[in-house]
């Protein structure tokens, strides 16, 4: 009989440490929630191979810019902070307007990635386009 109450007693303390377990991962889960934050604005840096020259652009979310030649929209930016080094992603449209062809519709259709530009690289002749902040 004594065994048994040792039992119910260490299985009193174990339910009790996991009902603390449950609340403090119920609380925690708003941080978990602000790991993967959506932009309004896209910055990205463009590079013109023929001159060298950079320009910084400024894009608003789910608007066209043109640059030169070039019109460039983004659909979705985020933030995501998991480790040391924060990952920004934008899923960023790009049509070349001196491209007659109406087979092509972009040149570029698809997720960029800030720390990692050749998971999906954008191949044009003239430019080169890489993302810098989401905001």
């Amino acid at each position: 009989m004594i065994q048994l109450k040792r039992n119910t007693r260490s299985g009193k303390v174990n339910f009790l440490f996991f009902l603390i377990y449950f609340f403090l991962i119920n609380l925690s889960s708003p941080l978990v929630a602000n790991e993967n934050s959506e932009g309004k604005f896209v910055e990205i840096k463009i590079l013109d191979k023929v001159s060298s020259k950079t320009d910084l652009l400024k894009l608003n979310i789910g608007e066209e810019l043109r640059f030169k030649s070039l019109l460039i929209k983004s659909l979705k930016c985020k933030n995501s902070e998991f480790d040391d080094s924060p990952e920004i992603t934008a899923y960023i449209q790009v049509k070349d307007m001196t491209n007659k062809d109406n087979n092509e519709v972009f040149i570029f259709n698809g997720w960029t990635f800030s720390s990692s530009p050749a998971v999906n690289p954008f191949d044009h002749a003239v430019y080169d386009i890489w993302l810098t902040k989401c905001y």
